[in-house]
């Protein structure tokens, strides 16, 4: 008798088990359907509004190639460049922050807090305002900055054994040292390489072009697929690197070639719009409210990246009488996003 209420109440576990795992898989589903619908829909507004208005009709025409009076320069030169830019910015700004605040198991591990789209800029500016550099070149040493800075930060922090709470620390600080060369460079520029500067302090979409897009929409078919085939190692290294190592991921392996993967995406992003402010930082905690514990979030927070570039740049271009950069609006809604996390990290030890 006792055999099989034990039996029983182990069947009955296990189906709850299950029953939970498949509750937990259909809301990310559902979660990841809907953040989906929401960035084509901004899409789709960022192409047909503006100063003319363009049907979805004509917007689709553009699209497939044919020539639509007014439409196929607007739309296909200014408006479609600017809006693929934005997606792409804002998925490699989500996965790349979400993949460092699970690496080290807190949300305020973000790119754009430990120094990371710091480097990209310090290097985009000096660039610019030192060396005389435009173009291609801008964004080559762009990349190399944001690369260089996270090594620096890593091999900084990883003295007598790697350290996720060293490594934020050390980060701060760097990106402190950071923003006052920015400073420092910026005070003793002309004023016309002041304006270029700038868009690399704010982050911006203005003047996108396909020349923008082609290098990260490269970095992005290479870098985001194996990522996405990793994901599960991913996941298990939030128990800690000991469950991880017994479940069989090769932690530290793991673990570099997901920040290498993740700041190669950060730095061509950043190299193409600037440094968006807070969208790295936002996107994982934000996904992980709507898709529930035990979800993966690497491609909810790819698309919750895409939805707030997205929205912040139509709210910077027509919803406040005068245009801002996406960066300036990203920085609006993130830092009292920051204070609430410091708040609740600070009572709950900071887990997404």
């Amino acid at each position: 008798m006792s055999a099989t209420v034990t039996a029983s109440a182990a069947a009955t576990g296990v189906e709850a088990i299950a029953a939970g795992r498949r509750s937990r898989h259909r809301r990310h589903a559902v979660a990841s359907i809907v953040l989906g619908i929401l960035v084509v829909a901004l899409a789709a507004t960022a192409l047909m509004v503006g100063n003319t208005f363009y049907t979805p009709g004509e917007v689709i025409r553009v699209i497939l190639g044919e020539t639509v009076p007014g439409a196929s320069f607007t739309v296909g030169e200014l408006r479609l460049p600017r809006t693929v830019l934005a997606i792409l910015a804002g998925v490699a700004f989500g996965i790349g922050g979400v993949a460092f605040q699970t690496l080290l198991r807190n949300p305020l591990a973000a790119p754009d807090i430990i120094g990371i789209t710091e480097g990209a800029s310090a290097a985009a500016v000096v660039g610019i305002i030192v060396l005389g550099l435009s173009g291609p070149a801008v964004s080559a040493f762009a990349v190399g900055g944001a690369l260089v800075t996270a090594l620096a930060i890593y091999l900084l922090s990883n003295k007598g054994g790697f350290s996720g709470i060293r490594l934020i620390l050390i980060g701060i600080g760097i990106a402190a040292m950071l923003q006052s060369v920015i400073s420092y460079v910026l005070s003793r520029a002309a004023q016309w390489d002041i304006q270029t500067a700038m868009r690399w302090i704010a982050g911006s979409l203005n003047n996108a072009s396909w020349d923008d897009v082609a290098p990260l929409a490269i970095a992005s078919l290479v870098i985001l697929p194996f990522l996405f085939l990793q994901a599960r190692a991913l996941g298990m290294l939030q128990l800690g690197d000991d469950s991880a190592s017994g479940l069989g991921v090769r932690v530290t392996l793991t673990r570099v070639l997901f920040i290498i993967g993740a700041v190669a995406l950060l730095a061509f992003a950043t190299a193409g719009t600037g440094p968006i402010a807070f969208v790295a930082f936002m996107a994982g905690p934000i996904a992980a409210r709507i898709t529930g514990p035990g979800a993966n979030l690497l491609l909810p927070s790819a698309l919750v990246g895409a939805v707030l570039v997205l929205a912040g740049d139509l709210i910077g271009q027509f919803a406040l009488g005068a245009r801002y950069p996406v960066g300036v609006i990203t920085g609006v809604l993130g830092a009292p996003y920051l204070i609430y996390l410091l708040i609740r990290t600070n009572r709950s030890g900071g887990s997404l």
